[in-house]
């Protein structure tokens, strides 16, 4: 019997992974780096796009 996969809406700029931690290359005072974390402005920090943005892409 096959199985019926869901498609996710994943989001196209990030595929997923809406936030990032990325290092600035410099320590802090204890010794640990510093980090800013960043999120997808595509699909504001979710992973998933909007219904209807695949649609569009398509056509």
């Amino acid at each position: 019997m096959p199985e019926t996969a869901t498609r996710t809406r994943r989001c196209r700029d990030c595929d997923g992974f809406p936030t990032v931690v990325i290092t600035t290359g410099r320590t802090a005072f204890d010794g640990t780096r510093q980090t800013i974390k960043v999120t997808c402005r595509t699909c504001h920090g979710t992973g998933t796009a909007p219904a209807g943005t695949r649609e569009a892409a398509r056509v």
